[in-house]
């Protein structure tokens, strides 16, 4: 993920017209009309179809498009287009060998680690994890932390020094970049489940989701993405359809929930390209921007996964576009890892990871 936050998408106007927000609310008022089920209405815990490991096919999904990302992370798309990435391949010799993945793997793998041990969410212990990660190098693919973003950063540290998850997060508009959206699928995945076998609300999952986003990413718009991001993988997991149709499913049902709130309107706008996904499947290459600003990163990983039909193409798509790679890719792979099935990751990529046992054996453990 990048250092600069937010402003690259704040500069660029993406604030919506007057016309585009009321057409996003034309269908938010369709969305949140009493025929339209959200994921806690009508649960039959009975009607589970439930992968056989859920854990494995969204985190590796994760690792492995970090991992294909990080060598051409920062890079133009124009200079990625003269040799484009095809295969795993090795970058800089900062960032290590083939397979080497980055802080989005390590903080979801901090995640995974505190909810698979603990058996719950408990943000202080979430917290505590990325300290051990950012000063005693544990999640790391190699000997320190690679890529650090700086809200991470600024807020780990702050926590660090002050011990107060209340206050640790960075606030602001530059608070709106994708590090709390990439590690995001562990609490996603476990709330999902919790939610579809009726033992928590949505609200109570929401309400987590956006304090964990909020320990390094305090702000409405970051805390909505991932919080749509829960919607979207609810969606994968327990609805019916392609890919596309599960999506399309999922954010009409963050919309729906998110909506019924007036203060969460005005974020929302900024997710307006998200609402109609056969619509953003339609836009050109150059109009997706893959900045680290999470409305950028949010909308070019759920192109690049609807405009392709297997994971290999949708991670290829996502790093070819250049600039925050890594972090695209992971998103879109977790996505793509729970849709596709853990065999649909080719074995080639798996076989360069970089602790493969190990993200393995972690996915494998017994809450």
């Amino acid at each position: 993920m990048v250092g600069i936050e937010a402003g690259e998408g704040i500069k660029s106007n993406r604030y919506f017209p007057v016309a585009l927000r009321e057409t996003c609310f034309e269908k938010l008022f369709c969305i949140m009309s009493p025929t339209y089920k959200s994921p806690d209405e009508g649960n039959e815990k009975e009607d589970f179809d439930m992968k056989d490991n859920k854990w494995l096919d969204a985190v590796m999904g994760v690792a492995t498009g970090d991992a294909l990302g990080l060598p051409v992370q920062f890079m133009s798309r124009s200079a990625i287009a003269k040799n484009p990435v095809t295969d795993m391949k090795k970058g800089s010799s900062y960032f290590g060998p083939a397979g080497t993945w980055s802080d989005d793997t390590s903080m979801t793998m901090a995640m995974l680690d505190s909810i698979k041990k603990l058996g719950r969410v408990d943000v202080q212990d979430i917290m505590e994890r990325f300290v051990d990660w950012l000063f005693n190098a544990k999640y790391c693919s190699v000997g320190e932390p690679i890529d650090v973003g700086a809200a991470c950063y600024e807020g780990v540290k702050r926590y660090h020094r002050n011990r107060d998850i209340h206050t640790c997060g960075k606030t602001g508009e530059r608070a709106n970049g994708n590090g709390s959206l990439m590690r995001n699928i562990p609490i996603s995945l476990f709330y999902a489940e919790k939610v579809r076998s009726g033992e928590v609300t949505v609200d109570e999952a929401i309400r987590d989701i956006h304090a964990v986003s909020a320990l390094t990413h305090n702000h409405l718009r970051a805390c909505m993405a991932c919080g749509l991001d829960f919607f979207l993988v609810y969606a994968v997991l327990y609805e019916d359809g392609s890919l596309a149709e599960r999506l399309q499913k999922g954010i009409d049902a963050g919309f729906k929930y998110y909506g019924a709130d007036p203060a969460n309107h005005r974020e929302m706008t900024y997710y307006g390209n998200l609402m109609y996904i056969s619509e953003l499947a339609e836009f050109p290459e150059s109009e997706i921007r893959s900045s680290g600003y999470v409305v950028d990163t949010f909308e070019a990983a759920i192109w690049s996964l609807v405009t392709t039909d297997n994971y290999r193409d949708a991670m290829l798509k996502a790093v070819n576009l250049g600039d925050d790679t890594d972090t695209i890719a992971a998103i879109a792979g977790g996505l793509a890892g729970l849709y596709y099935g853990y065999e649909s990751i080719p074995e080639e990529w798996l076989s360069e990871l970089v602790k493969r046992e190990w993200l393995e054996e972690m996915c494998r453990m017994e809450a």
